[in-house]
């Protein structure tokens, strides 16, 4: 309904668009949306409802009309799309679908990325952080654009944060592109916003039973997930990151694409380019032996398990169980690896993320004694991911992340002492005061309301 009430000051060729959509909760539908249901809301303009997770989409038939005269589309991402028992299509897209259309229609000016960076500041420094890495080009289909909404806030003295801007990709030639029309390499830019990760989805989400599984899903025999890519794409694009010195990180969630990142990382070695794996919810005795050896940077996102724990049998099993979201014994068996939030996924705000990395229970306390208990992680241990790791991430490990001489004086002063708080009481802290470069750029008692 908020989508709608603006509806009235779109302009000539605008999208509805709703993101948060949950739609298989909704009570008075037996089944989930598609483009017939959106079509009865009569809307002028194509319509765009993006899931709560952002891997699943619904649309009305006008953008559906718009969307199939991309031939990329079918031709590249035709598992993600939906269709009916008659072949046509639903109006509902997946994972890489997802994206793409994203990608493609939902395309942002320097100026609306600027505004939506300017909009975003306040809840980051709220929440205490001072660096960030982000895919905006996902948002906005052009990286230089999004290079030159984030330059311009900094040449105007407004960005009081530090990015790193990575670069999502479908395949191969979109790396090409990239290396052909940016002489900028991981690593290189301007004091504040600096050239991140070539980013590259290996598989989907275990919501949607689309995440690359070995075995057949516990509750879905039928299927194992859905890989985006071959195993010999996947080591070409890697390799062409690798050689041109651009660093890689992969979402891969289930252990076949865990497999295939392990696989593509070992042909180049981690250590060069610090390459990493985004999630890995799933994993096996011999992948944990392979990371202890290739050592790539695993990053995880300890909040995903708060509202995740009680399907994890359902979706992989019993004998599978024991080793997702295995955070202890990732630190345990010497695998690297640092912390992220992957918001609006999951909660922007980092100590949701440390208190479930500690107590692997949702914010009421459920399971008791938490889910896999052997797999909570020491509080220094996932303080350290949130901070003093992601500046080697950056290659910037003597610069920043530690509060010491010659570091740069990016700091928070917090209501409480992490080590005298009760571990269920970890979420409850709160950042009085966010400082970057020595500047004081967040205080809460000047500006007390709170942001979600």
């Amino acid at each position: 309904q908020t989508v709608l009430n603006h509806y009235d000051q779109l302009e000539e060729y605008d999208w509805v668009v709703g993101n948060g959509m949950v739609d298989d909760q909704f009570s008075d539908l037996d089944h989930l949306l598609t483009a017939d249901d959106l079509d009865e809301l009569e809307l002028d303009e194509p319509a765009f409802f993006l899931h709560d997770d952002g891997h699943e989409c619904v649309v009305n038939h006008k953008a559906l009309n718009i969307v199939k005269q991309e031939e990329e589309l079918a031709k590249y991402h035709g598992p993600f799309i939906e269709k009916d028992e008659n072949g046509n299509w639903t109006g509902r897209f997946k994972d890489t679908a997802v994206h793409f259309m994203k990608f493609h229609f939902r395309q942002r000016s320097a100026q609306e990325v600027k505004e939506a960076v300017e909009d975003a500041i306040p809840h980051l420094l709220r929440h205490g952080i001072t660096s960030i890495h982000t895919d905006d080009l996902n948002f906005t289909g052009s990286y230089e654009r999004v290079w030159q909404g984030y330059r311009t806030l900094e040449d105007n003295g407004e960005l009081p944060v530090k990015v790193h801007l990575h670069h999502y990709v479908y395949h191969l030639e979109d790396i090409q592109s990239f290396l052909e029309s940016s002489s900028k390499r991981t690593g290189d830019g301007s004091e504040r916003v600096k050239v991140g990760a070539i980013k590259i989805f290996l598989d989907g989400t275990q919501r949607l039973h689309t995440a690359a599984m070995r075995k057949p899903y516990h509750d879905r025999p039928d299927t194992s997930g859905t890989p985006v890519y071959s195993q010999e794409h996947l080591n070409r694009m890697v390799r062409l990151a690798d050689e041109n010195d651009m660093q890689v990180t992969m979402h891969a969630i289930g252990d076949a694409a865990v497999e295939q990142a392990v696989n593509a990382i070992e042909q180049v070695g981690a250590g060069r380019m610090r390459h990493r794996i985004i999630h890995i919810q799933t994993l096996a005795p011999d992948l944990i032996e392979r990371l202890k050896k290739v050592k790539p940077y695993v990053e995880i996102q300890p909040s995903f398990l708060m509202g995740e724990y009680d399907k994890k049998v359902k979706w992989s099993g019993e004998e599978q169980a024991p080793y997702c979201d295995a955070w202890g014994t990732v630190y345990r068996e010497g695998i690297p690896f640092t912390g992220s939030s992957d918001s609006p996924i999951s909660p922007l705000n980092p100590w949701i993320g440390i208190f479930a990395a500690v107590n692997r229970t949702d914010e009421n306390g459920n399971p008791e004694g938490g889910w896999m208990p052997g797999e909570k992680l020491p509080l220094d241990v996932i303080y350290q991911a949130y901070t003093e790791t992601p500046p080697y991430l950056e290659f910037q490990e003597n610069q920043k992340g530690k509060l010491e001489e010659g570091y740069a004086a990016d700091f928070i002063l917090l209501s409480d002492y992490p080590r005298d708080v009760a571990p269920q009481q970890l979420k409850d802290i709160k950042v009085l005061e966010t400082w970057l470069d020595g500047e004081k750029v967040f205080d809460f008692r000047k500006d007390p309301v709170e942001i979600g």
